[in-house]
């Protein structure tokens, strides 16, 4: 609903009580955020698979024979998972976990569909990833909120507020009938 009248707020839309609706402007900023987010998981997914040149060369993509895990936990100097990560670096079950795992929260955020499997996904994923550098004692500028826990915190609220709503594929997937029988697969 907009205000009527003349002045600074003539054009605010007003909210009556949290949760009883969403602002049309924050609906698409929280899509343009999903896309944008889902994006993030999606490159890198192509850039591991394919060696763009990016984070990957060509020479260590995964379909060249490269391991999408291998350096970056082989490469794990400090923490008390050190040696946890160090044991799984390269194994094939962990370069197909991770990419599965960055394959399907990209598409998920991006299309907007199964945001909550994707807010858990993402929140392990960066939860590991976070372990694996272990901020606290690596150096870093801000020890605690990285761009681990922004992520994170990014794909939960994506869908708690049901952002696959606007520009993405969310109403229809919500209306499927598996989705209305289990709800967590919204």
């Amino acid at each position: 609903m907009t205000t009527t009248g003349h002045g600074p707020t003539a054009h605010l839309e007003k909210v009556e009580a949290p949760g009883a609706m969403l602002t049309h402007t924050a609906a698409k900023a929280l899509a343009v955020l999903r896309v944008s987010t889902g994006f993030v998981f999606l490159w890198a997914f192509l850039d591991k698979t394919f060696g763009f040149g990016y984070a990957t060369p060509s020479e260590r993509a995964w379909i060249n024979g490269g391991s999408p895990t291998k350096g970056f936990l082989s490469s794990v100097e400090v923490g008390p998972f050190q040696s946890f990560f160090h044991n799984i670096a390269g194994d094939t079950w962990t370069n197909w976990a991770f990419m599965l795992g960055l394959l399907g929260i990209g598409l998920a955020l991006t299309a907007g569909i199964g945001l909550r499997i994707a807010a858990a996904a993402a929140t392990l994923m960066m939860a590991m990833m976070w372990a694996a550098e272990w901020p606290i004692a690596s150096g870093s500028s801000n020890p605690i909120t990285d761009y681990h826990f922004i992520y994170a915190v990014v794909a939960i609220v994506l869908a708690l507020t049901y952002a696959g709503h606007t520009w993405g594929l969310g109403r229809q997937w919500a209306a499927l009938p598996i989705v209305q029988k289990n709800r967590w697969l919204i």
